[in-house]
């Protein structure tokens, strides 16, 4: 535990030491607040809630995310620092959790200063506090969804471009199988069970549930499967390209 913390510690410091949190933030907080009241309706809506709000992160953290995560490994191999954090005393699967938890504590720090806009909401009307705890909840795991997905294919290649291209795409797939258009394409071919199947895999389907105030431990097992998943896989193509 000592060893994950000492590079969660370096790592999130990391991201302080440039001027890339700042940006990340200062995007982050612009797209938000421009979803939410030009494009969300949020006072045409005449509803004191954040749904506009929360609809939107799946394509916030679409490419958002991706940009941050590119960074993790594939800069690592480029530089050649990798190696020297390999021949730390530290296995593979600690310098990844550590990497990992940083990164998604540091979106973490980007989705909390989004509180404005829920004190605004507040101001405004008597919402659902509840309801936007659980949509915060699962914007947060949603995230770290994302991230695990960009970690992986960052340890693939020395390219950030590279890594940032195929998480985006790879993303998008979890993302679009969740969609109605899309589950009516695959309805017109395949058995209800692959629909069924594909649906299930969805962040949209996962994530729609929970931001309408439904935190059902179903949701909360996929988004932790997922993560896990992805760490996993992120730790062996680590192990097996070590050598190169």
């Amino acid at each position: 535990m000592n060893s994950v913390m000492a590079i969660f510690r370096r790592e999130l410091n990391s991201y302080f030491a440039t001027p890339l949190a700042l940006v990340f933030i200062v995007i982050f907080l612009l797209l938000a607040a421009m979803f939410t009241f030009a494009f969300g309706g949020f006072y045409e809506r005449g509803q004191a809630d954040l749904m506009p709000f929360f609809q939107f992160h799946p394509f916030l953290y679409l490419f958002l995310v991706p940009a941050l995560s590119m960074r993790m490994w594939a800069e690592e191999r480029k530089t050649g620092t990798i190696e020297l954090l390999i021949s730390l005393p530290v296995t593979i699967g600690q310098a990844v959790i550590g990497k990992f938890l940083a990164a998604w504590v540091f979106t973490g720090i980007a989705l909390m200063l989004t509180f404005p806009i829920w004190i605004t909401v507040n101001y405004l009307g008597d919402p659902d506090n509840g309801v936007i705890v659980a949509s915060y909840l699962g914007s947060f795991l949603m995230s770290g969804a994302f991230l695990s997905i960009g970690a992986c294919l960052s340890a693939l290649t020395r390219n950030q471009v590279i890594a940032f291209v195929l998480s985006i795409v790879v993303c998008l797939g979890f993302v679009l199988a969740g969609m109605p258009s899309m589950l009516n394409l695959l309805q017109l071919w395949a058995p209800q069970v692959i629909v069924d199947t594909v649906a299930s895999m969805s962040f949209l389907s996962h994530y729609t549930s929970i931001i309408k105030g439904v935190i059902d431990l179903r949701d909360l097992v996929y988004f932790g499967l997922i993560i896990s998943f992805w760490l996993y896989c992120n730790a062996v193509i680590l192990d097996l390209r070590k050598s190169d």
